[in-house]
């Protein structure tokens, strides 16, 4: 899979992949601005910026005018926001690609902040984060940030308090969008099927007028601990929902990848140690599975469950001692060689798409990591060894890196607190 990679003399980013054999075409906008390049006082501003995005520009002023003709292109579009980065994208037939590109490239440029428009999208965005609430598989994870990262802004949620929400203002749409979504922090991704000088030619032209502005920084993540740290959200439910998890590294770490695998032995697929442990052995969960998720100055290896009420403490317990086991036993060929077939495998299957080729390069990109092609990827997993596990497992899998959230019919942390100092 080839792609180009363009920087413009004023910073901005081109990444092209194209693949004459699509039918698609996608064209994904990456900024890096996310909740960690917030301050206490705008914490969601990322989210709702993006939300504000869709509602109304200089060329198309209401939001109808965005979405009735994205919606004439047939196009799939959305737009999301994360930690270190948001994304504008629309994925179209092939021949519907210029105009699909004139309009993302709109809405993130030219935005106009309607303060009437911003009043009622409040409305809208706490009851997203109600939903969210209203959902204990994804409460939890926002839990395990908190008890991670506490109170900087890798502990906050992405989509912001509700108070915090309900008092933003024009100007800090304003403020925000001047600092961040400026040349040097963006990213602009195309994949599928077009002609790349063409197509690179037309989004100089559409983002000559981007502000040359230096970009504004997010504060480096802080990490100190030295107990096991725990945090229960207390929900009447038939199921208690938990995380376990276990700091990391950065995502520059060369001891990434040999994480990732060791992700997919623990915890991958349906042939992985927790799922045959926790849920064909003992009955106890029906979803229970494990991933690495890294950043640019911190990671986590997280362990994720849906539990018998009765029997969270034994599933907790059970999660912890196939976690133990990674330190002292060395993983076998086969099963090690399942685990990097299970995680390549699915890496490959899930860039079937135009718009997944698209995030897949943009990722690498607006995360500043030397950009690889898939097969890149591949190899590096294929070179982990069973000495690598081991040697990973025995630096991070430690009662000082240790953090457990729990949504659930539970009040008191201190109830798991005998289980989480085994290690």
């Amino acid at each position: 899979m080839k792609f180009q990679r363009k920087v413009l003399e004023n910073g901005l980013r081109i990444i092209t992949v194209p693949d004459k054999n699509s039918l698609a075409a996608t064209c994904l906008v990456l900024v890096e601005a996310g909740s960690k390049y917030e301050t206490k006082q705008i914490n969601g501003v990322s989210h709702f910026l993006e939300h504000m995005c869709f509602k109304g520009t200089t060329k198309r002023p209401k939001a109808l005018d965005i979405t009735s003709e994205l919606d004439s292109l047939g196009a799939q579009y959305n737009a999301f926001t994360a930690q270190e980065y948001t994304g504008y994208y629309a994925k179209v037939r092939a021949e519907k690609l210029d105009q699909a590109l004139d309009i993302v490239s709109d809405i993130y440029l030219n935005q106009i902040f309607d303060p009437a428009e911003i009043e009622k999208e409040k409305g809208v965005i706490v009851e997203e984060i109600n939903m969210y609430e209203d959902m204990p598989q994804r409460k939890v994870q926002d839990l395990i940030m908190k008890v991670l990262y506490g109170d900087q802004p890798a502990g906050w949620n992405v989509a912001g308090e509700k108070d915090i929400v309900r008092s933003l203002t024009r100007d800090n749409f304003i403020d925000y969008h001047s600092k961040h979504y400026v040349a040097s922090g963006t990213t602009v991704v195309v994949a599928g099927n077009f002609d790349e000088t063409i197509t690179v030619e037309k989004i100089e032209k559409l983002f000559s007028d981007i502000s040359a502005k230096e970009k504004h920084c997010k504060p480096e993540t802080k990490e100190n601990q030295q107990l096991p740290q725990a945090e229960i959200f207390f929900k009447e439910s038939d199921q208690s929902h938990l995380v376990l998890a276990f700091r990391t590294c950065n995502i520059f770490d060369e001891r990434y990848y040999a994480l990732e695998v060791l992700s997919g032995v623990l915890g991958g697929g349906m042939s992985s140690r927790l799922f045959q442990r926790i849920r064909e052995q003992m009955g106890a969960a029906y979803y229970i599975g494990s991933r690495h998720d890294a950043y640019t100055d911190h990671g986590y290896l997280e362990i994720s469950a849906g539990a018998d009420n009765k029997r969270t403490k034994e599933v907790v317990s059970a999660v912890l001692e196939e976690v133990a086991r990674l330190k002292n036993d060395a993983i076998g060929d086969k099963e090690l060689q399942t685990a990097k077939d299970y995680l390549i495998g699915n890496m490959f299957l899930n860039l079937e798409t135009s718009d997944s080729i698209a995030s897949f390069f943009g990722g690498q990109e607006v995360l500043r990591q030397p950009m690889m092609n898939p097969n890149d990827v591949a190899a590096k997993m294929q070179a982990v060894t069973s000495e690598d596990l081991l040697a990973v497992a025995n630096q991070f899998i430690k009662n000082d890196r240790l953090n457990f959230a729990l949504v659930g019919p539970y009040k008191n942390s201190g109830d798991f607190s005998d289980v989480l100092s085994v290690l």
